[in-house]
């Protein structure tokens, strides 16, 4: 027998009109409706951020474009579209949106920057809308198994070799031992890391274990492999894509809250984590009594700067259907009640002004929007890999002046932070702060502002909510276009969200149409194959609980109709 919010459900999966069903996830619209994300976010810079070359390095495009499915159609036949990838209007080679062509002609590559898993569509009613900034709806880690396993069969015999040697212009005799190096690299990351029994699904990733992985397997080895296969663990933490609109305004960031952040240094450190975690080619190397960061470093540092500008530009979307605007006043009241005991939300995802963060450029100083860290009993799988340890190959005995020498294992972490900061450090100054030897060398002022921008906050709250897996608690603009919700995605819609945990459903289908009642993924994702299952309270380490934050879950039906409501207007 249905009560509580369990009827409010079934009625609002009514109202909504799920019986549409479109065909699977990988067919969307190269013409969507584009939603309204504020006047500074035009056609031009859409097209820029969905192009713009960070210095990730996937694969040789030539060999990419040789490359065959299983079935023996060209890899990039569909644009990746099978992947949830999204269509580029402005592409090439048939590259989808955050795919691009990156080097100089006969040397390129492709690469991929965020915007590839940064841009959604979602479907109502048969119209596709495109929401830039938001979490994507792709499969990496099928993309990731899918082009280890077309290499591997490029490498298998003979013959399949020349018909793929065929194919690559200006392929030379030594063209079998290139990509073998490749397929040895990235085999080692795919078998090792990828989870078999369980893996991420649309929209998710396991990133930090990703990061580490490549950082630490793949990059601090000795050459020519640079491997340190053991470094390479399993990715079984997966969390959703965030949203980046209002991302750099807040003054930490990453879901654990780990990264200071709120100006375009810091917002640097965190774009650079991320290149070395995807495809960036990053192979530091001991250059007399120093660690030499860049020598063999791929980031494109203009680049960089580029997107984070862009990802300031990218608005929150406007609900582009009707608002109750009597109901969303009466939600607005509840949202910002003081007590988070009595619903309110405002303690943990109102705006208030962080600190204020240097800039290099007026204004001087940049103001921040805090960003609360709370442990609301929700799944802690990611804490599990923030503590992992690795040898550290080539970063052994490095050191800032005056600290202890890296050992021979450390946190991967450490090995992170080292390897982020060192790089940026370098780069602007030419100098490496890491050195091999004792001196009384000072740092300079950019090596001081980046020390201690990783670190694992221990003492921020929100809501009164201690305990030691904490995550972000981010200002709420926007929210209504970033389902799954909680860190992993365990939760389909912000209706589920305000259910009791174990109300909350077990399983459910993942995919682009969307509903606009119960405000997230819609039940009925048509041809999609995709299905999340998540578990229960007595398991919150599996990355895949649903259960915690249970803020919300007593107020009435009526109240939480109103809430809903108020949450489509941010």
């Amino acid at each position: 027998m249905r009560t509580g919010l369990g009827r409010l459900v079934a009625r609002l999966a009514l109202a909504a009109g799920l019986g549409l069903s479109i065909a699977g996830v990988s067919l969307a619209t190269p013409n969507p409706v584009y939603l309204n994300q504020g006047n500074a976010w035009t056609a031009a810079a859409r097209a820029d951020f969905y192009g713009r070359d960070q210095g990730s390095r996937i694969i040789r495009l030539a060999w990419l474009r040789a490359l065959k499915t299983a079935d023996g159609a060209p890899f990039l036949q569909d644009g990746l579209a099978r992947y949830g990838y999204l269509p580029n209007p402005n592409g090439r080679f048939n590259l989808p949106i955050g795919f691009m062509a990156a080097g100089a002609a006969g040397n390129q590559y492709a690469a991929m920057n965020c915007s590839a898993c940064h841009t959604r569509q979602i479907v109502v009613g048969g119209t596709e809308y495109r929401i830039d900034g938001g979490p994507a709806f792709t499969d990496f880690q099928a993309f990731l198994t899918d082009l280890d396993a077309a290499v591997g069969r490029v490498l298998a015999d003979d013959a399949s070799f020349a018909a793929f040697a065929a194919q690559v212009p200006g392929a030379g005799p030594d063209l079998r031992d290139e990509v073998a190096a490749w397929y040895r690299r990235e085999h080692a990351l795919v078998s090792r890391a990828l989870p078999a029994n369980n893996p991420w699904g649309l929209g998710r990733l396991d990133a930090v274990s990703m990061i580490f992985n490549r950082l630490t397997g793949m990059d601090l080895g000795p050459p020519p492999s640079y491997m340190i296969d053991d470094n390479i663990q399993p990715a079984i933490a997966p969390v959703r894509y965030p949203f980046l609109w209002n991302a750099p305004r807040q003054d930490l960031t990453q879901w654990p809250g780990f990264s200071t952040n709120g100006n375009d240094f810091f917002g640097l450190i965190r774009n650079l984590g991320e290149v070395y975690g995807v495809f960036g080619v990053y192979r530091p190397r001991r250059q007399a009594d120093h660690v030499d960061f860049l020598t063999d470093n791929s980031a494109q540092w203009t680049g960089l700067g580029r997107l984070e500008t862009l990802v300031r530009m990218i608005g929150p979307p406007q609900w582009p259907w009707r608002i109750d605007r009597a109901l969303a006043a009466r939600g607005r009241e509840i949202f910002n009640r003081p007590n988070w005991q009595d619903g309110g939300c405002v303690s943990c995802h109102g705006i208030r002004p962080g600190p204020f963060r240097p800039t290099l450029i007026p204004p001087r100083l940049n103001p921040t929007w805090a960003t609360p860290l709370c442990d609301t009993n929700t799944d802690t799988a990611e804490y599990a890999i923030l503590n992992r340890t690795a040898q550290t190959g080539v970063l052994q005995g490095a050191h800032l002046p005056f600290l202890q020498p890296m050992g021979a294992q450390a946190k991967a972490f450490d090995l992170l932070a080292m390897s982020v900061i060192g790089s940026i450090v370098q780069n602007s100054t030419t100098l490496s702060p890491y050195l091999y030897v004792n001196s009384a060398m000072p740092l300079p002022p950019v090596a001081q502002q980046a020390v201690g921008s990783f670190a694992l906050q221990g003492t921020r709250l929100c809501g009164q909510q201690a305990g030691p897996h904490k995550y972000e608690s981010r200002v709420l603009q926007g929210i209504w276009a970033a389902a799954p919700y909680l860190h992993n995605g365990s939760v389909p819609t912000l209706a589920d969200l305000l259910r009791r945990p174990e109300d909350r459903p077990a399983s459910f289908r993942l995919g682009r149409n969307y509903d606009t009642a119960l405000v997230g993924l819609a039940r009925d994702q048509g041809a999609s194959t995709y299905l999340r299952t998540t578990t229960g309270c007595d398991d919150l380490a599996s990355g895949n609980s649903r259960c915690g934050h249970d803020f919300g879950t007593n107020l009435s039906d009526a109240d939480k109709l109103a809430l809903l409501e108020y949450l489509k207007t941010l």
